[in-house]
Parts: C-alpha cells; structure tokens; sequence
C-alpha cells in the first residue's frame, strides 16, 4: 500500500482524546472506521485510581486466590521452538503473588495474572465497588454491554505476544503504564501466520519448566514473528508493514478496535482492567476474512 494511501486509514500515531467522546462521536468517528484512540479523563471518578496499589491489594484481597499463568521466560501462549505454548497455571493468594511483585517472595518463573474470562468479577469480586461494571459512553454506542471485564497484573518481563481478538476492547491502565505496538488489519497480508500444535508448561516439583503437548487439541494458527525483533530474512514481507507505537499511563484508557493486531510489554506491577465487546460481524469483518482469504491463496504466508 502507498504510505499516502495507507494514511487515509490509519493514522501515523495514535491519537488522544482530552475526555470522552459522546456516544455517537465514538461510533462515527473511531468505532465505523475502526480506529484506535487513547482517551485521557475516562477513569477520573473510578475510587480505583486513588485506591488500587500492592499494599491496598495485599490488605483487601490478599487472601483471595487467583489464576496466575506461569512461564519460564515472560510469554503466555505464545510460538516457542515448533509448538504454540500455553503457560502453566497456578491458584495463589493474591498476597503472594504481590510479595513476588515486590521482591518479598521467589517463584519459578514469571507471573501474569491474566485470565481473562471476566477474572475480575468472577475472582476479585471484592474490587468492583471500586470501578464502573462497564464503560457507559460505549456500551450505548456499541449497544451492549462488555462480554467480559478482565483484571491484568504482572511483572515487567510478563509479555503478550502479537495476535488480534475479535472484541472491541477498552484498556483502562489504573496504575503503572502498558506499551501497545500495534498492526491494523490491513497489515495482513505482511504479518506471517503459521500452523502449530499446541503444549502446555508445566512447573515440576524443582521448579523446572517442561512443555507437554496437548495431544487432543487440533493445531493452532499464530504468528511466529517477534515484531520487536523481526526476522526479515525469513519473513520479508513484514518489512512492507507499519507498527503504530503507543504507551497507556494510569488514567488513559486506549480504545483497541476489534481485529487490529497488538503486541504488549508493561512496568513491573503494572495494574489494569479491560473490558471486551464483542464485534459487530459487519462489512468490516467480511473485508477482514477476504483479505486474510486472499493472502492464505496468493500464498504471501
């Protein structure tokens, strides 16, 4: 694509929002053309903002347990070697999981409470006092409500490898900050895709990390590139791609459109909560799977 026609549809930088948008103005100007926005002001009057820390976490929630995923190096489901891998998961108090934050206490590995499956309020019920149970201006807009409200909270080396979701997905950055490298879906045609059969980790007794396939599963389509180091010799036609770059601080709220591609990295004991919309399965989706149709055919990847 010619960079002055790809900037007709996708901004160089991400652009910000000094408050939030009314309704109609989020789904005209940033939902319809499917373009991403960071909106300062949205989370001003969520008590959460004021409140949430470690220590507050510890004395509130501490003794609840939470599914945290366990890898050896920071990657959750992520390509490793010829295998999609899946990380181990572990039922800790949240307690623990903050004295590893904070250097009181050891773990194998590296922790990421990252379940999604609305893990807020299914497992830390106790905290939704402290924030809105969905984002108003976008459930109106959108005319649903979240499918999910998801709570994330890990160390620095904990990253999400590059993949895109099929929900319009509100990042809230309560404390800390997220870094977001992102793809648009019109990026398809240069980001490789690859089949692999799935594992799992598992943490042994000693506290070593081995991958376990999953025999019963069919293989899994994912992108094996590392867009912070890409291999261009082995996959060329990333070079053609444009990653947009942006960081989420404590406050800001990133709108995320559906099927955009994102890979995140984040500061240690970063805190934050998203909700996830699910799609509309419009023109925009059509396009998205002629496009990756016609990129699987012309056999680009």
């Amino acid at each position: 694509m010619e960079p002055n026609l790809r900037e007709l549809s996708v901004p160089l930088a991400v652009p910000y929002l000094d408050e939030p948008p009314t309704p109609l103005c989020f789904y005209r100007d940033w939902v319809c053309p499917n373009r991403p926005c960071i909106i300062r002001n949205a989370l001003q009057h969520w008590p959460a903002l004021q409140k949430w820390s470690l220590p507050y976490f510890r004395a509130t929630v501490g003794s609840t347990e939470v599914s945290v995923a366990v890898t050896p190096d920071g990657y959750a489901d992520a390509v490793r070697g010829d295998r999609f891998v899946m990380p181990a998961e572990r039922r800790l108090p949240l307690s623990f999981v903050v004295d590893v934050l904070e250097d009181r206490a050891q773990h194998p590995g590296v922790l990421y409470v990252q379940k999604q499956c609305s893990n807020l309020p299914t497992e830390l019920a106790q905290l939704l006092p402290d924030l809105e149970s969905h984002v108003p201006w976008a459930s109106e807009a959108l005319g649903k409500m979240p499918d999910a409200v998801n709570f994330w909270l890990g160390e620095a080396a904990a990253v999400t490898s590059l993949h895109k979701d099929h929900y319009e997905n509100l990042y809230c950055v309560v404390s800390g900050e997220k870094h977001f490298l992102l793809h648009p879906p019109s990026d398809r045609p240069f980001i490789p895709y690859e089949l692999y059969t799935p594992a799992t980790y598992q943490l042994t007794e000693e506290g070593a990390f081995k991958v376990v396939d999953e025999e019963a599963m069919e293989k899994v389509p994912w992108i094996p590139l590392d867009p912070l180091a890409p291999d261009l010799a082995r996959y060329p036609s990333y070079s053609q791609a444009q990653a947009l770059r942006c960081t989420v601080r404590a406050g800001e709220m990133l709108y995320l459109p559906a099927l955009w591609f994102h890979h995140v990295q984040q500061s240690h004991g970063c805190i934050a909560v998203n909700f996830w919309y699910d799609m509309d399965y419009d023109f925009k989706y059509s396009y998205f799977q002629l496009l990756d149709s016609l990129t699987k055919a012309s056999g680009l990847n």
